[in-house]
């Protein structure tokens, strides 16, 4: 699920910082603008990963045009992640069930089980 909110970038002494104004709470920070986005993508998607594995809806994306800055060094940007491949990144186990001479076979020639299992599912899933 790609997810776009705008963000309020504000600029000071100190550097560079955004929040989100409909997501309570969630700010970062940033030396550079690079830097502050790509913490940003972060951000939005820790953030909304973990109103989803507890149940809740993510809030509504306001208009951006319709954001009302409070100072002449804050602008709006939008902020993007895709959260689907976020989620799904993490490994889980399997067990699985093959013959004991291809076992040993793969075994003597140091074969990495996950490795090939995860290529022939993404084989056969036409992933790439």
């Amino acid at each position: 699920m790609l997810l776009i909110y705008p963000a309020i970038i504000h600029e000071d002494d100190d550097g560079l910082w955004l929040e989100f104004p409909d997501l309570e709470g969630c700010q970062t920070q940033g030396d550079t603008q690079q830097e502050l986005l790509a913490n940003a993508a972060e951000a939005l998607e820790g953030y909304a990963l973990c109103l989803l594995e507890n149940g809740q809806k993510l809030p509504s994306a306001s208009n951006p045009t319709k954001i009302r800055l409070e100072d002449e060094n804050s602008f709006i940007s939008l902020i993007q992640t895709n959260v689907d491949l976020s989620k799904h990144t993490k490994s889980v186990k399997k067990t699985l069930t093959i013959p004991a001479w291809l076992n040993e076979r793969a075994l003597a020639e140091k074969i990495n089980f996950s490795s090939v299992l995860q290529n022939a599912l993404l084989k056969e899933l036409k992933i790439s």
